[in-house]
């Protein structure tokens, strides 16, 4: 009778795990690997990454996404549409331009390829690097766990990048990690003013690189307030 219970148990526990996803929370595979190129796995995801799809090929950057050897921290859509937003939210492009009497944007090609190609820099950096490539990060004594700086892919912004650990049972920095990234606005005051996403999905591998999927509903380019400006200034 043991033993039918123990056979009886054991089966549903594997039926269980046979059900259950094999994805992370906000995309990303358990297995980190995937069979094609950075470009390719954006577009098989296009619940997260649709409208960022559309952004890369109008920045006309279609071959560097296929091509190129990088580390992409990854925006998600939400954060696209919430930058460009509408004429009645206050901090968006759409409510800057309409203020200003500009014609707002009606679609993603109303934003100049330049712009696009200026702020997916920002998420973009030389190499291959894992979570386990970076130091750890604590907002709190920065002094003893600072992270790094790092430059961008075309060395226009710097960004602080480190691996926060979470206290777990009890003990300090002994739960789970997690990616964070940090805009940094001056860099002659690269301890002031930080502008953090937190990754969601670390270490996904394509084979020319690495995607870090960044929590959802952060700003493009870590700074809306920049690509807003931007955007108004270069409407007639």
């Amino acid at each position: 009778m043991i033993r039918l219970i123990y056979s009886l148990l054991l089966g549903v526990l594997l039926l269980g795990a046979c059900q259950k996803d094999d994805y992370y929370i906000d995309g990303g595979k358990a297995n980190p690997y995937y069979d094609g190129d950075i470009l390719q796995y954006i577009e098989s995801k296009p619940i997260d990454f649709d409208t960022v799809a559309q952004v890369i090929k109008l920045a006309g950057m279609e071959d560097f996404f296929r091509n190129e050897e990088f580390t992409f921290f990854a925006p998600r859509d939400l954060d696209i549409k919430n930058m460009i937003g509408d004429m009645n939210t206050i901090g968006t492009a759409n409510y800057l331009l309409f203020v200003g009497g500009k014609d707002t944007i009606q679609t993603l090609a109303d934003v100049d390829s330049m712009i696009w190609r200026r702020y997916l820099m920002r998420h973009i950096f030389k190499g291959k690097n894992l979570l386990a490539d970076y130091p750890q990060v604590d907002f709190d004594v920065r002094s003893i766990f600072p992270g790094q700086n790092f430059y961008n892919y075309d060395e226009t912004a710097v960004l602080n990048i480190g691996v926060v650990y979470f206290d777990a049972g009890g003990i300090k920095y002994n739960g789970y990690r997690q990616l964070a990234i940090s805009y940094i606005p001056d860099v002659s005051r690269p301890n002031d003013d930080w502008l953090t996403r937190s990754v969601a999905s670390s270490d996904i591998q394509p084979k020319n690189g690495v995607i870090h999927a960044l929590v959802a509903q952060g700003d493009f380019g870590f700074s809306r307030g920049d690509i807003t400006l931007e955007i108004f200034l270069s409407k007639p």
